[in-house]
């Protein structure tokens, strides 16, 4: 009789390596192994593969290829990153933290994964807090946030965690996070509660209360924090490192190196976005951006100091040009800059493949490090 066996076994936290095996199977068998899961609004994610049994009727994901299916190759965790939605571009997030996704795993005979006699079944619980973690609701002031705090009592290095486009408030990156020893404050800045409705204008004095918020916590290490952000977060997490005191390095994905999709205010300083003329690009047959033509920098006044930390004078209400590298108003800072293949990925699944043809893996690291 095939068993299938899970280590850990039980329950997991979704970022932690999850084993998977078969035994009981005979030699050489051909089965096929599914994985599916349903989100909090019932979309139902589902990736399969084919399989092999070894000589000895054994069948280890850590060992064994899958012969195709969702994927190929030697994929451990392929069953769990190649999962896919039954609605068309549909995305997997995690809203509640505090309850887990549950996965069912199955094993069937033969390698057509919707007809063959199911084999083994187990059930797998993937958690987003980890023992011990707390989570605390975050209404100080104008910020609107939560945050998560590993077990014990410190201090731990704090961290602020910033999503893109879509606003709302999410959590499940910093709750993993916590679980990691990090005191994380999942910041809203759009879209929640009393927050604004829109991307139009940013006002960088409600992210220094933040920032003031987390250094003053008696459980966060000081004398800095770390920011962490994606897309427009993480443009913002490179404006905040600019023109704030008490950071002290940034994990920017997927972010653009230039203020976007909104002028941003910073005391008697503004910063429009890049904009891009629209008239003026053109696609290709494959629907590839052939041209991207941008304002002229002519067309902005030119920059006022060079840092916001410098001595030197700078006029009152001075607009700077949004074609502003922000990483050169930054002082000595460790910079990690991942690009993704997918843009705007929440990183739930480690770059999943929501999309058919879509590409899975993290396409270039870079880290800088700025002075």
């Amino acid at each position: 009789m095939a068993t299938l066996s899970l280590e850990p076994a039980g329950r997991s936290c979704w970022d932690e390596p999850l084993s998977i095996s078969v035994r009981g199977l005979a030699p050489e068998q051909p089965v096929t192994l599914r994985a599916a899961l349903r989100d909090e609004r019932g979309a139902l994610f589902r990736a399969h593969a084919r399989y092999r049994a070894d000589p000895h009727g054994e069948l280890d994901l850590a060992r064994a290829p899958a012969l195709g299916g969702s994927f190929a190759g030697l994929e451990p965790m392929g069953l769990l990153w190649a999962m896919e939605p039954d609605r068309p571009l549909w995305r997997l997030i995690k809203r509640d933290v505090q309850t887990p996704f549950v996965v069912e795993l199955e094993v069937m005979d033969g390698h057509e994964p919707d007809s063959g006699r199911l084999l083994a079944r187990a059930v797998h619980e993937r958690h987003f807090m980890a023992p011990g973690v707390r989570r605390v609701p975050v209404r100080e002031g104008r910020v609107r946030a939560t945050l998560f705090l590993p077990p014990g009592n410190g201090p731990f290095p704090g961290i602020i965690d910033l999503f893109g486009v879509g606003g709302g408030l999410l959590e499940y990156r910093a709750s993993l996070l916590a679980g990691k020893g990090f005191a994380v404050l999942a910041l809203a800045y759009y879209k929640y509660d009393d927050l604004p409705k829109s991307m139009h204008t940013f006002h960088l004095e409600y992210f220094e209360e933040a920032v003031n918020y987390l250094l003053s916590h008696p459980q966060v290490k000081g004398p800095g924090i770390g920011l962490l952000g994606i897309s427009k977060g993480a443009d913002l997490c490179l404006s905040m490192a600019s023109f704030l005191k008490g950071i002290t390095a940034a994990v920017i994905i997927n972010g653009s190196m230039a203020n976007v999709a909104g002028t941003l205010h910073y005391k008697n300083e503004t910063l429009p976005p890049l904009s891009i003329n629209m008239n003026r690009i053109r696609m290709t047959a494959t629907g590839r951006v052939n041209s991207l033509r941008m304002r002229s920098p002519n067309a902005y006044r030119p920059m006022g100091r060079r840092s916001p930390r410098s001595s030197a004078t700078q006029k009152q209400g001075t607009t700077l040009s949004p074609l502003t590298f922000l990483g050169a108003r930054l002082p000595y800072m460790p910079i990690l800059t991942c690009l993704s293949s997918l843009g705007e990925s929440p990183g739930l699944i480690p770059w999943p493949r929501w999309m058919h043809g879509s590409t899975s893996r993290l396409s270039s690291t870079n880290i800088w490090v700025l002075k």
